[in-house]
């Protein structure tokens, strides 16, 4: 069976969604909707389509006259977010990160002796860390503090850089199978991650690196080493996480 790529996942939930009555929907589906349509009547039609713009909301989910925009992620090592290198470093100033922990990112993110990628030996993340441990230590001490994790949560998970609105609600896996968070727990989720220990830089859970460190200088990942990365390694846990939660508290409710 041919594995199905993410646009085409977009489309399942898109086509699933569309033109059915909340009531049927299935168990799950059904909770997502009701969780961000809380009052809507059951009868009521769902009007969804896949987001077309380059926004954190891959798809737009539209009851009556309320809209609500989801992002899908699936499988492993998920990537939520690239941009230029110069705008991370701006966001990082305007946030003001001190110049010494800037200047450690830019060291740690091209690994070659230099803050601007012109150095001719480039080191793995892993041969980087074995001197210089400390020093990305002393950098998450800085950037996870609660109102830079935040702005990071919005800016590299919930809104971007080209939306006015931040997603709803974030879906994991396929149609048959997922799990999801609204917007408010997967704040919470990655809030809870600042003092997680981790030898690469990370901002909560979301773990910051280079695109490509194109360390056999092919020049077709040239460009992608002037980027930032930033990766939710953990995303399925993390949801699970929040589910036992969600759980553990409403059944301690029940008693």
């Amino acid at each position: 069976m041919k594995e199905i790529n993410g646009f085409d996942n977009e489309y399942e939930f898109v086509k699933y969604f569309n033109g059915k009555r909340i009531r049927k929907l299935n168990p799950n589906a059904y909770d997502l909707v009701k969780s961000l349509f809380p009052f809507e009547n059951e009868n009521s039609i769902i009007k969804c389509w896949r987001n077309h713009y380059k926004q954190k909301s891959d798809i737009l989910i539209r009851i009556n006259n309320k809209m609500k925009g989801v992002s899908i992620k699936m499988g492993s090592r998920n990537s939520v977010h690239v941009e230029p290198i110069t705008e991370f470093v701006h966001f990082l100033i305007e946030n003001n990160v001190s110049k010494e922990s800037v200047e450690e990112y830019l060291k740690y993110h091209y690994a070659d002796g230099t803050m601007n990628g012109k150095g001719r030996v480039r080191m793995s993340a892993v041969e980087y860390k074995i001197n210089n441990q400390d020093k990305i230590d002393k950098l998450n001490l800085e950037l996870n503090n609660e109102e830079l994790i935040k702005k990071s949560i919005l800016r590299f998970v919930l809104k971007g850089t080209n939306s006015e609105y931040p997603i709803d609600a974030l879906i994991y896996g396929e149609v048959d199978d997922f799990l999801w968070i609204t917007s408010n727990d997967l704040m919470n989720i990655i809030m809870s991650k600042k003092d997680l220990y981790s030898t690469a830089v990370h901002i909560g859970a979301l773990v910051v690196q280079p695109q490509n460190r194109c360390l056999n200088y092919n020049p077709k990942y040239i460009k992608a080493r002037f980027c930032v990365q930033v990766k939710w390694y953990s995303l399925f846990d993390d949801i699970m996480e929040n589910l036992y939660i969600k759980s553990f508290k409403s059944n301690n409710l029940n008693f």
